[in-house]
């Protein structure tokens, strides 16, 4: 799984790549091109073929290019010839495929398509315990994957031919998302809906296919997948593609390569800010930070450094993008949590209890599995409704929280955000995250986890002085650092669950 070189690789001359096992060697059931002219990614992909086949497609860290968009091609024919030889699997059904940001996602993507599976891309970070879980929630006939000497295998899961009930419209695509619980479940997509949402980021964002994206955040996920995979298929957009994910590392690929936009996290961007030494940034010319709110401290030490603004973008996994920050200026926002405005092609609804609805072509279908005789309130009829509070001001939208982070303590409901913003002031404290923990009393507790050179007792008393008594933390917990999952984000549920394991 190259993720840099030196020179062009041609993949038609290469030796195909080792395999570990394919097993059930059948002809597959019904027609593998069947419709390929109503999926409109593969339409635009056969548009962007003919414009610039022989353009690099995908470069390494160093600038090398690992494929040309005709390499990409004839990879996809040479999967597409392989999936051709499992055995009872019929159009619908779900191929779940594990590549991390590896050069042949694309064409595994393509082949899926012809072959008219379901493709369900899961992210690398997944262990094969939590792997198996996602592909039996979802149901999954099939795996594509590495093992652990790098070789490709190709596995169908018992038992085999396993066609979902699929709601009308069949679905062409997958997103795995934990929802509001731990519990893994996907999000059903049209490939026009994935369309969609690449053209309205191109449109939104001002990005051509003259411009080279950066792409350390994983490609699977959902944020990679609409900012790196749909924009260099659908429309041709090249871009560096790796996996070493170290600060200085990043820093040398975005020098080296030469890329003009960086899709990344606010966590990312924390760390760049804070490397020394003098390497100059020139071509790059769009920063886009999602996963978590922006806090308004690192965008301006990373504007400071590089001289580059950061735009935030707000998207989720249901629907693609929901808001952007436009501003040419420099300047930041007054507070965190500033996401911009709607996007182009997308219509937000403000509702009483501080959320939005979510209305626009991208939006997904609905989830799955789905539970019979209910439908989800947060997905349908092409609504989405995120769990986000969202205070809508004149220059645009901020994130202010979500509704299941609220603590409800004795019947009062507490936003951990106005906790936060209050006690951030405080000499010495860094980070701050505050969750609920469950409290026999008074239903629950509010617990600050901080990070910094601070007195518990000392940042307690402060509390009192700016909080009212019930919206004081419980407890204080330092710890060396706030735990992310790999897309930066920072889980209140998980916090918790860890300090309550603390305490016995």
């Amino acid at each position: 799984m190259a993720t840099d070189g030196g020179s062009a690789r041609n993949f038609a001359s290469a030796k195909p790549p080792k395999w570990g096992m394919i097993r059930f060697f059948v002809t597959m059931k019904g027609s593998a091109l069947s419709r390929r002219a109503s999926n409109a990614i593969l339409s635009a992909w056969e548009t962007t073929l003919r414009c610039r086949g022989d353009a690099p497609a995908v470069l390494g860290e160093g600038g090398g290019v690992l494929r040309s968009f005709r390499e990409i091609e004839e990879e996809a024919v040479q999967w597409g010839d392989r999936l051709a030889h499992l055995g009872t699997l019929q159009a619908g059904e779900i191929a779940a495929f594990q590549t991390g940001n590896s050069p042949e996602f694309f064409a595994i993507l393509l082949a899926l398509f012809r072959r008219e599976l379901v493709p369900l891309p899961l992210g690398r970070h997944l262990s094969p315990a939590e792997r198996q879980a996602a592909m039996e929630a979802v149901g999954a006939s099939v795996l594509i994957a590495y093992d652990e000497e790098r070789a490709f295998f190709i596995e169908l899961l018992p038992p085999a031919g396993r066609l979902p009930a699929w709601p009308s419209p069949r679905p062409d695509f997958l997103k795995l998302t934990s929802g509001t619980t731990a519990a893994p479940r996907a999000i059903r997509f049209r490939a026009e809906q994935l369309l969609e949402d690449a053209l309205q980021i191109e449109e939104t964002m001002g990005i051509t296919p003259a411009d080279l994206s950066y792409g350390v955040i994983p490609i699977g996920h959902s944020y990679g997948f609409s900012h790196l995979v749909t924009p260099l298929l659908c429309r041709g957009t090249p871009l560096v593609l790796s996996e070493d994910r170290m600060p200085r590392a990043i820093l040398n690929g975005l020098a080296c390569s030469g890329a003009t936009v960086f899709p990344s996290m606010p966590l990312f961007f924390d760390k760049l800010a804070d490397l020394g030494g003098e390497v100059l940034l020139p071509k790059l010319r769009l920063c886009l930070s999602a996963g978590a709110p922006l806090p308004v401290a690192v965008a301006e030490r990373f504007t400071k450094r590089f001289g580059l603004k950061i735009h935030s973008f707000y998207g989720s996994s249901e629907c693609g993008g929901i808001a952007y920050d436009r501003s040419g200026s420099s300047a930041q926002p007054d507070r965190d949590g500033f996401v911009g405005e709607a996007m182009s092609r997308t219509n937000l609804t403000p509702q009483p209890d501080g959320r939005i609805v979510v209305t626009g072509a991208a939006v997904g279908d609905g989830y799955w599995p789905t539970v019979p005789g209910r439908e989800d309130e947060a997905l349908s009829h092409g609504c989405f409704t995120p769990g986000d509070l969202i205070e809508a001001r004149p220059e645009g939208y901020y994130l202010a929280g979500r509704v299941n982070d609220i603590i409800n303590i004795a019947g009062r409901k507490l936003n951990p955000r106005e906790v936060e913003a209050r006690l951030f002031c405080y000499p010495g404290l860094r980070e701050i995250v505050v969750f609920g923990v469950p409290s026999r009393l008074r239903h629950e507790e509010a617990i600050a986890c901080v990070v910094g050179e601070v007195d518990e007792a000392a940042l307690l008393e402060f509390a009192r002085s700016v909080l009212s008594l019930w919206q004081v933390p419980k407890a204080i917990w330092r710890v060396p650092r706030i735990p992310v999952c790999e897309r930066g984000k920072i889980s209140r549920r998980a916090l918790a669950r860890q300090y309550v394991a603390m305490q016995g």
